[in-house]
């Protein structure tokens, strides 16, 4: 099944509103069964849709008001590339760190390959830093 770059942007358009709305199964469901996710700091690519799960659900957690704004998205053959703000407050354990309660506001690029009308593979470069300066995680002004 080849699939457009309109249809591909409008997948990766449902996967986030479903992680965004706390529908990981429906979110999941829009991954091949041999999703690999390419995650800043792995060596190697993470396989299966359980890692995409355990990270979307991570978020979740951490931050249960989670709001994903696509600020910019486009897509060429079997990719897409989104520009995404999330916006959330620090509710939960984040990694090893507590909830702080502060508000936060972090971007990541992300890219996107589509495989048979389902998201085959990511790529994602949040930008953690940002992120853990707002809960007090790391030092402001790095």
């Amino acid at each position: 099944m080849t699939t457009t770059p309109e249809q591909n942007i409008a997948l990766v358009r449902t996967a986030y509103r479903a992680m965004e709305n706390g529908d990981l199964d429906a979110a999941v469901g829009m991954l091949t069964e041999d999703f690999l996710a390419h995650v800043h700091g792995a060596a190697e690519p993470l396989p299966g849709r359980d890692v995409w799960r355990y990270g979307a659900q991570g978020m979740r957690d951490a931050f249960p008001d989670l709001t994903i704004t696509v600020r910019d998205i486009f897509a060429t053959g079997d990719k897409v590339t989104v520009l995404v703000l999330m916006e959330g407050t620090h509710q939960g354990a984040f990694q090893q760190f507590e909830a702080s309660g502060a508000r936060v506001a972090f971007r990541s690029v992300e890219v996107y390959r589509v495989a048979g009308g389902r998201i085959a593979e990511e790529w994602v470069a949040p930008d953690l830093l940002q992120l853990m300066q707002q809960i007090g995680a790391a030092p402001v002004g790095l």
